[in-house]
């Protein structure tokens, strides 16, 4: 979740002062908030990821997984605050996931390729506890016995080991397929043959160059001149005194020293106020404060600029259509309503046409946008290139309207396509982004509003471009080269783990014939043996693994330093511990009493089932009545944990007791030595 969250905002940088200025009309404060939930969302991303690293590279080294509770909290406040912040883009923000659609239209084929790159890395633990579960129920199935009991036991444990085999292998080789066979379903724009590829769109500068100087002021649309701009675009409202000037917001708070030189009617409608009062006010100082800066990716402005933005004042509309007609720059502008309090709330749009008019700009140069009485301007004014919104083709057609302004999210659907089919010229608002440029470049877009016009200038090539024949050829290449990877991952775990299960089988062999020999030969002094034969080693549980098969062992198992050494806690506490040692009689062995237990050589046949497993079927009366016949034991083999599933049928039998064994190099009950009979 912190991950996707962090994607989705990233990828929404387009948007940043927009959510700044949001921030700023509810709070009045200018500040990088979208900065701030930039580096907040990274930090949760961090420590989400660092986490799940640290806690795979434990469940690799084999080590069973204790969450501090200080986690746990903080895990839980990670997944409210995603959540939250999911419900504010579900519920207010929906046009966001439209920019996360065009931004994969762009990435698709890269991230593709890069997704093949990381399902080869992945296969390397997945390829390994697949052929680690594969032996191990090898290895399960070379040791079931005659026993029906036990061999559904052990049956049961191999259909489990076979359930993770399929719940680990299976989604990754049909996440790999489908990565294969993504290309089949993509569409980027950026795929096409270099002679489909349209004119570099042009460029209107929005409010001037705002990274270069205040917005709406002569020096922001004299810098966007300088950069090649097409036109210029502008917000014009009207002062109380029918001037027409030029300002975005609903208040003079951001852009000018209303604070300072008025600050009980900083809240007021600019609208409101003569134009006598505005012209006075400085729009360009809180430009050219160092700690201010309303694009967090602006460059800091040299000595010049700073001391030129520290001394605009207002324009009106017929400063910026005399700069227009000088560099024959087009104009297009968003023309707001005054305040209802004003006298021309009625009349403002025929106003400002007749305010156009005198001017002497060229008609062709201007781009009407305003909705409202259009039929009124097409009359007086017949040479303006009328513009519309996102209407339908019919309604365009009727109303002579060549050209839309459009918000650039709505590129996501097809492309426009049905509008470029008609020949309707599209101007896209507001890009700023070079990747959100070069996808409008591909999708042949005839002009896009910007605040970065100095950035995207530069661009002579649209990024992330390649041929349909290029990317192919991409696409097999990698796919090829992962697949002999992946295979040869594969094959290099398969042969390390039946290597482990060559020499796991024939030191079991040996094992055996030397715990026959051991059992069946006298030393030259008929001394007992003291050497314990152990079976051969495991290979060490996973914890989910273990988990898996054995459900009851794993709570009462600890962890110890050695797989070799280990304790089994019992399930029940034996009742009557001290009937054991009542039935046990220690007499003193006598000096000639030694004797040897050799068990006959049929019960080590080779067919027979091996010697640790008829070990633990002998039962362990047998060895209690041993001792009372004063006859010392030379061998008893402990079996391995594992092998251990089911107590002897005296112990079951007799009481409810049970014994805590522990097994080491050294161990032998042949040295046990009882003190007396008295004791």
């Amino acid at each position: 979740m912190s991950v996707l969250l962090l994607f989705v905002w990233i990828e929404s940088s387009n948007e940043y002062f927009g959510f700044d200025w949001v921030i700023f009309l509810g709070t009045g404060f200018w500040f990088f908030w979208s900065i701030v939930l930039l580096s907040f969302f990274g930090i949760l991303a961090a420590y989400t990821s660092l986490l799940l690293v640290l806690g795979s590279l434990l469940l690799w080294e084999g080590i069973e997984l204790y969450l501090h509770w200080c986690h746990k909290i903080l895990i839980l406040l990670v997944i409210l605050t995603c959540s939250f912040f999911f419900w504010i883009l579900f519920t207010y923000w929906k046009d966001r996931w439209l920019t996360v659609g065009l931004s994969l239209q762009v990435f698709a084929p890269y991230i593709h390729l890069s997704s093949i790159s990381v399902m080869v890395m992945l296969s390397w633990p997945v390829a390994f506890y697949l052929i680690y579960l594969e032996g191990e129920g090898r290895i399960r199935r070379y040791q079931m016995t005659c026993y029906e009991r036990k061999r559904n036991k052990r049956c049961n444990v191999l259909i489990k080991l076979r359930a993770l085999q399929v719940a680990i292998g299976v989604p990754f080789f049909l996440i790999l397929l489908c990565l294969y066979l993504l290309p089949l379903g993509i569409y980027s724009p950026c795929i096409q043959e270099k002679d489909k590829l349209g004119p570099k769109p042009n460029f209107f500068g929005h409010r001037g160059a705002p990274m270069l100087g205040p917005e709406n002021t002569m020096m922001a649309f004299e810098k966007a001149v300088e950069h090649g701009a097409f036109g210029l675009e502008s917000d014009v409202q009207m002062s109380y005194d029918h001037v027409p000037f030029l300002m975005h917001d609903s208040d003079l708070r951001r852009t000018t020293n209303i604070n300072e030189v008025l600050p009980n009617a900083s809240l007021t409608h600019p609208s409101l106020f003569d134009w006598d009062f505005l012209s006075t006010l400085n729009a360009g100082k809180w430009f050219s404060h160092p700690w201010f800066k309303p694009f967090y990716n602006m460059k800091p402005l040299s000595e010049a600029d700073r001391e030129k933005a520290g001394n605009q004042k207002i324009p009106k509309l017929t400063e910026l259509l005399e700069l227009a007609q000088k560099e024959k720059k087009s104009v297009i502008f968003d023309l707001n309503a005054p305040a209802p309090r004003h006298f021309h709330r009625s009349s403002y749009v025929r106003h400002v046409v007749s305010v156009i008019l005198d001017s002497k700009i060229e008609q062709h140069l201007i781009f009407w946008v305003p909705g409202f009485d259009r039929e009124y301007v097409r009359k007086r004014a017949p040479g303006f290139q009328q513009v519309g919104q996102l209407f339908s083709i019919e309604r365009l057609t009727k109303e002579n309207i060549s050209r839309i302004n459009v918000d650039y999210k709505r590129l996501f659907y097809s492309g426009l396509r049905e509008y470029k089919a008609v020949n309707i010229n599209i101007n896209l608002y507001i890009v700023n982004e070079p990747w959100l440029f070069s996808l409008a470049w591909c999708s042949s877009i005839y002009s896009v509003t910007t605040d970065n016009i100095q950035v995207l200038n530069e661009i002579n090539h649209p990024y992330f471009f390649m041929t349909p024949s290029y990317y192919k050829f991409m696409w097999i290449l990698m796919d090829c080269v992962s697949a002999v990877f992946i295979v040869a991952i594969f094959y290099f775990h398969w042969w390390r783990e039946s290597q482990k299960e060559k020499l796991l089988k024939s030191t079991g062999i040996h094992t055996e014939s030397q715990s026959i020999s051991l059992r069946t030969g006298k030393s030259e002094n008929q001394e007992p043996s003291h050497i314990s034969i152990d079976p051969p080693a495991r290979v060490m549980e996973i914890p989910w693994i273990q988990a898996t098969l054995y459900p009851t062992l794993t709570k009462s198992v600890r962890k110890h330093p050695d797989p070799s050494c280990f304790s089994v806690v019992p399930m029940k506490k034996a009742s009557k511990p001290e009937q054991v040692s009542k039935t046990i009689k220690t007499p003193m062995p006598g000096k000639d009493d030694v004797r040897q237990l050799v068990p006959t050589m049929k019960a080590f046949e080779p067919t027979q089932a091996p010697i640790w497993e008829s070990t633990r079927e002998t039962p362990l009366q047998t060895s209690l009545s041993a001792i009372e016949a004063d006859e010392p034991i030379s061998c008893v083999d402990i079996p391995h944990p594992e092998k251990q599933i089911e107590k002897p049928p005296s112990i079951e039998s007799s009481e409810e007791s049970s014994f805590m064994f522990s097994t080491t190099s050294s161990l032998s009950f042949s040295s046990l030595r009882l003190s007396s009979k008295n004791d």
